[in-house]
């Protein structure tokens, strides 16, 4: 018997969003890329971070049990909007090399 085995019906239920949460936290890593950029005030992240994650901390607790029939949807969603949020913090710096 593993220390998991409890837990398996909780990884079982959020497994289709796994993809989303990995690149979710790339996203981040892209989000704060671009606040450094931009010169944004780090107090002013933080606070606004802090809003978002309750938001959606509740957006989750709330919606996944809805949201599961669509997960293909979200998590294409998802690695669409990672994929352009990367290409826009790009295209400054390669703006910026040339």
């Amino acid at each position: 018997m593993s220390v998991f085995d409890k837990y398996k019906p909780f990884i079982e239920e959020y497994k289709p969003f796994l993809g989303l949460l990995i690149f979710g936290n790339i996203e981040n890593l892209v989000l704060a890329a671009q606040g450094v950029l931009e010169g944004a005030n780090p107090f002013v992240v933080i606070a606004a971070s802090i809003c978002l994650v309750i938001t959606w901390q509740f957006i989750g607790v709330f919606g996944t049990k809805a949201a599961m029939k669509y997960s293909r949807h979200i998590e294409f969603i998802g690695g669409f909007a990672i994929f352009v949020l990367g290409i826009q913090s790009m295209l400054p710096l390669i703006y910026h090399l040339l």
